[in-house]
């Protein structure tokens, strides 16, 4: 097969659901449905459970960890268990807080609304939330100067899900206001195969255990990952007439999207590559390493750096980035086995 180019930036996939998967396809509509994150899910299943008891709606929630692990679809099967109407929107989406404060009012009764990226809300609109998630009251100013008076509003039950990937970012205010808050974490492989053949099931496809284990192995512990490269393994099995998805062929297409054995893009290894061999491997500061690989460095800290720091490849000092032994070692043995241009 002659070379293909083209490859797959894996955290840029993990930021945004696959086509498949924003149709809804393959998301789990139940706790029972859901693999993986076995702590987090047995307290919402407890959660939902106490609150439907108490014939109330549950305390707000904060769910935070790196993109692509299934804050949405938690947020949704909370919904679907408690049986109440579920809203999504997202911080950057909400600029000013007329426009809170409009989708508030019109939220319905028993109503889970979502937030994505809810660390992203201008400071203004986060001070709307602070009476509307403690006493489900909106407060209006009316007028400007001595004449101005406040107006109270009271809003219907609702339950508030925000998603972050930057817990951090997120005022002490906002964080206190939430009475559950719960960090997703990386995905172990044996659930990630569970959800690849989970995944190939709901397409109608037939994969070998081994490939969907394989797959699971190099989709840097994140569940959107592993579906949108099921979906292109899916194309090379295709063209290549195999009715079951074998493991050569799950092989031979992440060899062909520079994906190596540790589930490392090009992208990834660039970004070690320049520590070590630029910068004698480190410390660097950020803003260097992201001129030097021509990006944004809120790009570079955000969607590639948290996996290369989870694995151990990537230190973050105060004095900047250095890289570790392991991540040396990985490298040179990826430019041993398939080289420098893999």
């Amino acid at each position: 097969m002659e070379h293909v180019s083209d490859h797959i930036v894996f955290p840029e996939v993990a930021r945004q659901a696959s086509p498949i998967e924003s149709g809804n396809v393959l998301r789990p509509r139940s706790f029972s449905e859901y693999p993986g994150q076995d702590r987090v899910v047995e307290v919402l299943k407890v959660y939902t459970a106490a609150a439907r008891q108490r014939g109330k709606m549950p305390d707000h929630v904060l769910l935070h960890g790196p993109p692509g692990l299934g804050k949405t679809t938690l947020a949704g099967i909370i919904a679907a268990e408690m049986g109440c109407e579920f809203k999504v929107t997202s911080g950057p989406v909400i600029e000013k807080a007329g426009d809170l404060m409009g989708l508030l009012a019109n939220v319905e009764a028993n109503t889970v609304l979502f937030v994505d990226e809810i660390h992203r809300l201008p400071v203004q609109v986060e001070e709307v939330l602070y009476s509307a998630m403690e006493d489900r009251r909106l407060d209006i100013l009316i007028g400007a100067g001595p004449s101005a008076r406040t107006v109270s509003f009271d809003l219907k039950p609702f339950t508030l899900i925000g998603a972050t990937t930057k817990a951090g970012s997120i005022s002490a205010p906002l964080r206190s206001r939430f009475g559950l808050t719960q960090r997703l974490e990386y995905y172990r492989y044996t659930d990630l195969a569970t959800i690849v053949r989970r995944s190939a099931h709901i397409l109608g496809v037939k994969i070998d255990p081994d490939a969907a284990t394989l797959l699971a192995r190099r989709s840097r512990g994140t569940p959107r990952i592993a579906n949108a490269l099921l979906s292109r393994v899916m194309d090379y099995a295709l063209i290549a007439g195999e009715e079951v998805v074998s493991e050569a062929s799950v092989r031979l297409a992440l060899e062909r999207f520079g994906v190596d054995g540790e589930g490392l893009s090009r992208e990834d290894r660039e970004i070690l590559t320049i520590i070590r061999d630029r910068y004698d491997g480190g410390p660097v500061g950020l803003e260097a390493v992201a001129a030097a690989m021509n990006d944004e460095r809120g790009n570079i800290e955000e969607v590639y750096e948290p996996f290369l720091v989870f694995r151990g490849f990537l230190n973050r000092t105060r004095s900047g980035r250095m890289i570790s032994q392991s991540g040396r070692s990985h490298l040179a043995d990826v430019e041993r086995e398939l080289g420098e241009g893999f």
